[in-house]
C-alpha cells in the first residue's frame, strides 16, 4: 500500500471502500485532446510514448465516509473515463489520474463527490453483472442509461488474474496513488488513494457501446467510438481517500 509521502504530514481519511472488478479499456489520446485539462502543478504522464484516457467501471462496496456508512450508499457502480498526469513531490514522482467525467447511479453520491473535490460527477441509472471464476474466467459488464438509451462496457477474460509485471503496461494504467482535481477558480486539490497492488487479467474482449459523445462530448467521440488499445479487468482490493490538499 502506498504510504505518505516523506516531509509531508498523514492527511485524514475521507473515504473507505472496497473497489472491485475494475473493467478498464485503453484508447491512445492525442496530447493536444488532454492538454486542456490538464490540473494547474500537473503535467500529462505518457507509457512508452502513449498518451492514454481509460474508460473505467468497477464496483463500490462497503463504502463508508468520515468513517460512518450511509444507509442505501454503501454498495453501487462507478463508471468513469479518466487520464493520466504527474506531479513532482518531495519524494519524487506522484502519478496520478484526472477525471473527466464520474456516472454513479445517486444523485446524494454525485453531490457530496461534487462539493468535496470539485469532480464531474453525474447520477444514471446503473447496473453490473460478475461471471468471472477462479481459472476459469467469464466476463464483467456494466450498464448505464442516458438520455433513455441503453449503454455497456463489457470485459471477457479467460484463466487466473497475475500480478503487475514492472514496467509493464498494465502496471501503468492501474498504479496511479494520487487524484488531482481542477477547481472552479483555476486551482488544483491533490489527494492520496491508498491500496496494495492489484492481480490483473489481460482481456481477452472488451466492447464499449452507446453514445459516447453524448455522455462526454465531440471531442471524445472519434477517439473512444473505436476498439480500445487494449483492456484489462483488475481483482480490486480495500481502499482507503485520503483528505484533499489544494497544491495551487
Amino acid at each position: 500500500m502506498a504510504d505518505s509521502a516523506p516531509d509531508e504530514p498523514a492527511r485524514g481519511a475521507f473515504l473507505t471502500a472496497e473497489w472491485r472488478w475494475l473493467a478498464m479499456l485503453n484508447y491512445e489520446m492525442p496530447p493536444a485532446l488532454l492538454r486542456p485539462l490538464v490540473p494547474a502543478g500537473t503535467e500529462l504522464d505518457a507509457w512508452n510514448g502513449v498518451t492514454y484516457a481509460s474508460v473505467v467501471g468497477f464496483r463500490f462496496l462497503n463504502t463508508r465516509v468520515l468513517g460512518i456508512p450511509i444507509p442505501f450508499h454503501r454498495n453501487f457502480e462507478e463508471l468513469n473515463l479518466r487520464f493520466y498526469v504527474r506531479r513532482k513531490g518531495p519524494e519524487g514522482w506522484r502519478r496520478g489520474v484526472v477525471f473527466i467525467k464520474e456516472i454513479v447511479p445517486r444523485m446524494a453520491i454525485a453531490a457530496v463527490a461534487r462539493w468535496v473535490y470539485n469532480e464531474n460527477y453525474a447520477a444514471l441509472p446503473m447496473r453490473h453483472r460478475v461471471t468471472v471464476r477462479p481459472g476459469t474466467g467469464g466476463d464483467v459488464e456494466y450498464g448505464w442509461r442516458h438520455r433513455r438509451r441503453p449503454s455497456l462496457l463489457r470485459v471477457a477474460v479467460t484463466g487466473d488474474s497475475a500480478p503487475l509485471v514492472a514496467g509493464s503496461e498494465e502496471e501503468f494504467i492501474t498504479e496511479h496513488y494520487w487524484g488531482y482535481a481542477r477547481q472552479r477558480d483555476g486551482g488544483c486539490v491533490e489527494y492520496q488513494v491508498q491500496h496494495p497492488r492489484w492481480n490483473v487479467w489481460r482481456a481477452e474482449s472488451a466492447v464499449l457501446d452507446g453514445d459516447v459523445g453524448a455522455l462526454y462530448g465531440s471531442a471524445f467521440a472519434e477517439c473512444l467510438s473505436g476498439p480500445p488499445r487494449s483492456a484489462l479487468l483488475a481483482d480490486g482490493s480495500p481502499v482507503t481517500v485520503r483528505r484533499g490538499v489544494r497544491i495551487v
